[in-house]
């Protein structure tokens, strides 16, 4: 075999091709914070008939043979050794007992979010009949599901004593945002930037593309739960779900999730955003994604419907989460 260069003679009548006529290579596109939307099309995702009944027969049946393996267990055990059988009995007896409370903890959780979701409804009549008695009865229902907070303690006091000066419902409702609802949407909005922070954070960082998207999940599933906690609503683990599911079918429905760098580019500028490696743009549309969410989930949890006053900006939200992550200087 032959060593050193191979010299290849090219036909002189063959036009030679030029480089500089060769088109571009295709660009990756701009960050479209795909862990985000993975997220929320699996959140959003409603499970088929199909699927329903898998799942529910496969509990009926795991159920059925759990229990009489239990049964069988617990009588052999008693007729072998009374005294560690009735042991086993006990044992067992509290570990449904423990499951039959966090059952019931889950219905009140449910039926604490059906609760605020009457409040707003009502709200929303109130207003837009602009009915004066119904937007008192709307104001005596969220003072009585704020009964005993001490975090609100004052606010409801103030709105308890002030409650009859309003003579507009709008001015009544906005009496009780300025009054009761102010510092809660405070809270809430501090929740959506850590969440956003972190979501951002992770996704930048984690190579992995699954690891993205189970971050931004669960961080999305944590939000939710603590937006629903400061508003009142407390829910339980099937209850975080039922209001998750909710938030991401209304992103998904309107399109709202597959728009991140539109909010992004405002806040850091076009020129910034297109220097970024698209590694940490990514972290920065999904953070900004996330903020999103937890937007959508401060109205689904609110039980009031938010005045133009009060409704949070999500550019403003996105600036104070991203602030520590990112700066133009």
């Amino acid at each position: 075999m032959a060593k050193g260069p191979v010299l290849i003679d090219l036909d002189p009548e063959e036009p030679v091709a030029d480089v500089a006529l060769a088109p571009p290579v295709p660009d990756a596109g701009e960050p479209q914070g795909k862990a985000m939307q993975a997220a929320a099309r699996l959140a959003a995702r409603k499970p088929s008939a199909l699927s329903r009944w898998f799942w529910g027969l496969a509990a009926a049946v795991i159920g059925a043979v759990v229990s009489v393996a239990a049964w069988d267990f617990v009588t052999a055990l008693l007729l072998r050794a009374p005294v560690l059988g009735w042991v086993v009995t006990g044992l067992i007896g509290a570990l449904l007992l423990v499951a039959l409370i966090i059952a019931l903890r889950e219905l009140a959780a449910i039926g604490r979010l059906s609760r605020v979701d009457g409040i707003r409804r009502a709200a929303d009549t109130a207003l837009a009949e602009a009915d004066l008695t119904q937007a008192r009865a709307v104001t005596n229902r969220l003072l009585a599901f704020y009964n005993g907070r001490e975090d609100v303690r004052w606010g409801r006091d103030r709105l308890a004593e002030r409650i009859a000066e309003p003579f507009d419902a709008s001015d009544l409702m906005a009496l009780a945002e300025d009054e009761l609802l102010a510092p809660l949407d405070a809270a809430a909005s501090r929740e959506v930037e850590a969440a956003a922070r972190q979501v951002a954070t992770v996704t930048a960082l984690v190579p992995l593309a699954l690891a993205d998207v189970a971050t931004a999940l669960a961080a999305s599933l944590r939000m939710i739960r603590r937006i629903a906690e400061i508003y009142g609503g407390r829910a339980g683990f099937l209850g975080s779900w039922r209001l998750t599911r909710a938030v991401f079918v209304h992103l998904v429905a309107t399109g709202a999730v597959a728009m991140g760098d539109d909010l992004l580019e405002p806040v850091l500028g076009g020129s910034v955003l297109s220097k970024l490696s698209r590694r940490f743009g990514e972290g920065l549309v999904n953070g900004a994604l996330s903020a999103r969410v937890g937007v959508a989930a401060m109205e689904v949890c609110r039980p009031l419907p938010f005045s133009d006053r009060h409704k949070p900006s999500t550019r403003s939200m996105i600036k104070r989460a991203l602030a520590g992550l990112f700066s133009k200087t």
